[in-house]
């Protein structure tokens, strides 16, 4: 006849004393109470491991931490997984490993995982911006949260005083940072679903604001201004080459005397330094030429066509041009950025194919078939618009009204 093991009670397992040697009480199943010498008690779970056959033990946990009732409980879940061939010891240091990681997988530490693939795709002075946000807005509150604990509610908790002081756009970039952070999470199969997404309807729409700019009947004014003003020779031929090129604020400030081909009177940005991660050829006219022969005695021996004025290894700062705008009274009025629209709204009004003026603004363009098209063909095309557009501003400072007549489109 088979031995049968006789339940523990809790009284025997609270009255069990210690003896010289550690010894067990049976509960039956491959459940046990171990006794040490010590008087410490201990929960054991002796089973069969699967495939191999060996004996091991499991420690469950100490009493009276782990009551006699929740022992039992933890040795059914174990016998359980030995049903299905899975071995308890390894399904739980699994499981501990798992949550591990997740504890440790705080926002912070996963953005940063983020930001490593994200900054790929951005230009320096973005990713730059990106990270700093985050920094001022977001880990503060909630970079030491693990990942698969941040809720909706906790993250709107910490964003609504941002809403509340009216910084709508600035909540409106959080929020989409925070989401593109939890796609990642999702993606990297750090967490099942994104429990952020849609958190920005939570918050009031910002208002939609251009970047301010003029009307080109004003060109003639800032011409003046630019030339007359007390800057440095640096600043004064970045703003016109700025004005010449129709590109952006750090695509300007950045220009490398390598990317320069004055044989083809062309300059060659590379994709890392282009918003949209494209290659931009920008046709150079004689007015942006005699712009670079008037730095050639400052930087010629450096890298950067406009090196910074306190670090002539690195490239002037993007907000160079912006700063010296505000010194000359354009604040709220004309942004570097909207020295852009100037051009985009002449050439426009002066009949030049949209296209081509996307094209010269390096403006994204959908159609793959089309983007191929613009750098083939357009490329001659915008060689006209740039010669047009720099003869407009070489002549605005002598110009007083209306569009000069000697100027005319040519297609």
């Amino acid at each position: 006849m088979a031995n049968t093991t006789t339940p523990l009670t809790n009284t025997q397992v609270k009255q069990a004393k210690a003896k010289t040697k550690e010894y067990n009480l049976a509960d039956g199943g491959g459940l046990a109470l171990r006794i040490k010498p010590n008087g410490s008690k201990l929960w054991l779970f002796n089973y069969s491991r699967p495939y191999t056959k060996k004996r091991a033990n499991l420690s469950l946990g100490a009493y009276p931490d782990i009551s006699l009732a929740e022992a039992r409980k933890l040795k059914r879940e174990y016998r359980e997984l030995l049903a299905k061939d899975i071995d308890p010891k390894e399904f739980r240091d699994e499981k501990q490993l798992k949550e591990s990681e997740a504890h440790n997988n705080t926002l912070k530490y996963v953005a940063a995982q983020w930001f490593e693939v994200k900054k790929g795709s951005i230009t320096a002075s973005h990713a730059e911006d990106t990270w700093r946000s985050l920094e001022l807005h977001v880990f503060p509150d909630l970079g030491n949260v693990p990942i698969h604990k941040l809720t909706a509610k906790k993250a709107i908790t910490y964003i609504q005083p941002l809403a509340k002081k009216g910084y709508l756009e600035t909540v409106k970039r959080v929020c989409q940072r925070l989401n593109e952070i939890m796609t990642y999470s999702t993606n990297a199969g750090l967490i099942t679903a994104n429990p952020l997404a849609g958190i920005g309807k939570a918050f009031g729409v910002p208002d939609k604001k251009h970047m301010p700019t003029i009307r080109p009947e004003k060109l003639p004014e800032l011409m003046k201004k630019i030339n007359h003003a007390s800057i440095r020779i640096t600043t004064r031929c970045l703003l016109k080459w700025q004005l010449h090129t129709m590109v952006r604020p750090s695509e300007a400030a950045g220009t490398r005397w390598d990317e320069i081909d004055l044989e083809k009177k062309l300059w060659n940005i590379p994709p890392e330094r282009m918003k949209k991660k494209r290659a931009h050829i920008v046709p150079l006219s004689d007015q942006a030429i005699e712009i670079l022969e008037e730095m050639r005695p400052l930087s010629g021996m450096r890298e950067h066509v406009f090196p910074a004025d306190r670090k002539p290894r690195l490239p002037a700062n993007s907000s160079t041009a912006n700063m010296a705008l505000k010194r000359m009274g354009y604040g709220g009025v004309l942004t570097a950025h909207g020295m852009r629209s100037i051009a985009s709204t002449l050439l426009n009004e002066q009949g030049f194919d949209p296209d081509v003026i996307e094209s010269a603004l390096a403006h994204s363009q959908k159609d793959g078939v089309r983007r191929a098209y613009n750098r083939a063909e357009y490329l001659e095309r915008r060689k006209v618009l740039m010669v047009y557009w720099s003869e407009y501003i070489e002549q605005s400072p002598n110009k007083k009204t209306g569009r000069n007549k000697n100027l005319r489109v040519v297609n």
